[in-house]
Parts: structure tokens; C-alpha cells; sequence
């Protein structure tokens, strides 16, 4: 394989698998900040700089997600926008507000919001919001795959519900769709399956083919519910509940899943970084293996 490819071309090429692979997340916050962002989007932007410092400490503090957003085109325009939400197991909600200053964030308290406890923000969101990572300076896989993305899915039914957003994880799995408040990674999404992977999002189901997890799940409970949606066909989103896992031995796990018309599934996932080292990111300096995931045992009824 060629040196010097850019991380997602790379992770293209060698045909890495997407499953599993979902930042994990419970509660986001999003400001919208129209300009340039740097490489760390909230303190190398046109926030004030302590106000910028005061928001990331906070968010960092109780492992909330603050990101920038934007409109799709990079415009300097508009501003002001910015929403809360909360992505559980089974509660979600997302509300939003325009702010008069960026330091009424101030006010809010973050660790609610990953609680699940609605802080009375805003007004709830109808319809999903749509995130679609552009964050150069952070990644230029984010950038070159992200910006046709954003665009493609602005000019659909759901445009204004779509925003630009900073790093949201997994650079090499550009261009990267992050839906809130379900908290449903897509990647590798292209311009041209934007509209594909959006519409049938819009009517409840989730596209596998590019599907990363939800950021709720452990990481091996994503992988295992990508394999049983697979193997069962159940791709509306509430159409699969995780109902317990725990752990084999060091690397196997088993999942168990209940079906919205009460069938059971369980799922035995083994977890391991036995794949060829790579580079995980462009600014990656030492070649890391990526966690695969392999489908031991897939089972009707059972525990784990």
C-alpha cells in the first residue's frame, strides 16, 4: 500500500469495516460559530478566547460533546443558533434556541444534559438534526470527503436541518454523518448516496452499508447490533433493543437484543486488534491496529 494516503482513502483501499466504531456520546452540545476553525474547532475560532476555554473545561469536565456548527458553504452569515441534546439507550431529545451571546452558555449546566435531564433550553426539535463533519484543520479527510456531503444533503427536503460540524471522531471514515438526538453514525457516506442514506433515515431506517453504531453503545454492543441487523433484516431504528451484555473472557462478549415484536437475538462478538498496524488519522505519526470485530455465534432467544 502506498505511504503518504490520506487516512480515509487508505482505511478505503484496505476495505476496513465501518461496525463498531461510533464515538461514544450521551449528551452534545452545539454552537453555531460561522468562519474558519482551527485544528481544537472551540478554542481556534472567533469565540472569545476565555469564553471558549470556560465552555470546553465544562464540557470536558462531565464528557459532553461541544461542537461548532455552521451552514453548509463556509459562509460568515448567520450565527447565533444553538441546540442541546441527549442521546440514551432508550430517552433522546434535542432542543434549541438562538442566543444573543455565546456566553449565555454559560448558564446551562452540561452534566444534565449527558444525565438526560432536559434543562428547559428551547423549544424541542422536530425532525432529526443532520451533522456532517468538515473540520480540516483537524483532518483533511474531513474536509475534502465532508464538504460535498454537507452540500448534497443541504439541497434535500431535510436542508435545514443539515450543519457543517467540528471533529466528531473517526477521520479515516469520511465523510462522516453524525443524526441527533438518535445519536446514529453513518460513514463513508458520498455525495451521491446522501440522498439514499438520508431518505431512508428520514422514514426510521438505518443504511448498514454505512452504518458505524450508536454513540450510546459500548463499542462491541454496536459492532454486535450491526451483526444482528444484518442477519435479521431489522433496520428501523427502534426496531432493536439492547436488553444486556457482558464480557466471555478478554475478548468475547455476548449481547443479547430484544425485536420490537419480542423475539430475542444473541449475539457472541469477539473484539481484537490482530489487524495489520496502520495510520489511524493523517496527523497519525505511528502505524496502530484498528479494533475488528468478528461474528462468533448469532442465536434466536437465550442469555448472555
Amino acid at each position: 500500500m502506498p505511504e503518504g494516503l490520506p487516512c480515509a482513502t487508505l482505511s478505503r483501499a484496505l476495505g476496513e469495516p465501518l461496525l463498531g466504531t461510533a464515538s461514544r456520546v450521551r449528551g452534545w452540545v452545539l454552537l453555531e460559530q460561522p468562519g474558519p476553525w482551527g485544528r481544537e474547532a472551540v478554542l481556534q475560532s472567533r469565540l472569545d478566547r476565555d469564553l471558549a476555554v470556560a465552555l470546553d473545561r465544562r464540557a470536558h469536565e462531565v464528557h459532553a460533546r461541544l461542537l461548532l456548527i455552521r451552514r453548509p458553504g463556509r459562509g460568515d452569515g448567520g450565527g447565533g443558533r444553538c441546540f442541546v441534546a441527549h442521546t440514551g439507550p432508550r430517552d433522546r431529545w434535542a432542543e434549541g434556541r438562538v442566543l444573543d451571546d455565546p456566553a449565555e452558555l454559560l448558564g446551562l449546566d452540561f452534566g444534565k444534559v449527558v444525565a438526560g435531564q432536559r434543562p428547559g433550553f428551547g423549544e424541542p426539535v422536530a425532525g432529526p438534526l443532520y451533522l456532517v463533519c468538515t473540520n480540516g484543520r483537524h483532518d483533511r479527510c474531513c474536509a475534502t470527503y465532508g464538504r460535498p456531503l454537507a452540500q448534497a444533503l443541504a439541497a434535500t427536503a431535510a436542508g435545514e436541518r443539515v450543519w457543517e460540524s467540528s471533529h466528531v471522531g473517526g477521520d479515516r471514515f469520511a465523510a462522516n454523518l453524525v443524526c441527533l438526538p438518535g445519536g446514529h453514525y453513518f460513514g463513508r457516506v458520498g455525495a451521491e448516496e446522501a440522498s439514499v442514506v438520508l431518505g431512508r433515515y428520514e422514514r426510521g431506517l438505518l443504511d448498514l452499508d454505512h452504518y458505524r453504531g450508536r454513540c450510546c453503545d459500548p463499542w462491541v454492543v454496536q459492532a454486535a447490533e450491526w451483526f444482528a441487523r444484518r442477519h435479521s433484516g431489522l433496520l428501523g431504528t427502534d426496531e432493536l433493543t439492547v436488553a444486556g451484555h457482558r464480557p466471555l473472557d478478554r475478548e468475547v462478549s455476548a449481547v443479547r437484543f430484544v425485536a420490537a415484536g419480542g423475539g430475542r437475538l444473541r449475539v457472541v462478538v469477539r473484539a481484537a486488534r490482530d489487524a495489520a498496524p496502520q495510520l489511524l488519522t493523517c496527523s497519525s505519526t505511528e502505524p496502530q491496529p484498528p479494533m475488528a470485530y468478528t461474528l462468533l455465534e448469532l442465536t434466536a432467544g437465550g442469555a448472555p
